[in-house]
């Protein structure tokens, strides 16, 4: 029996895209997807197109934060 060297190295750390501005766009969005199946249960049309909106501005929040530098670091 041969016994291999115990080097450690350390694995390349990937976030998962687990950063504030990603946060905020599903945060926002899913927030969106209750409000709309909601409206749709209650037959409330008004809140359901004011829910597809937020998904809209929640897809824009995100770009816009991750413009700002909250978003995943460039390797």
């Amino acid at each position: 029996m041969t016994q291999e060297s115990s080097t450690q190295t350390q694995a390349h750390h990937d976030n998962h895209g687990s950063t504030p501005a990603a946060w905020t766009a599903v945060v926002i969005i899913s927030i969106a997807f209750l409000l709309g199946t909601l409206a749709v249960m209650f037959g409330n049309w008004p809140l359901f197109w004011v829910s597809a909106g937020l998904v809209v501005v929640g897809g824009i929040a995100g770009k816009a934060l991750a413009a700002m530098g909250y978003g995943k670091k460039a390797d």
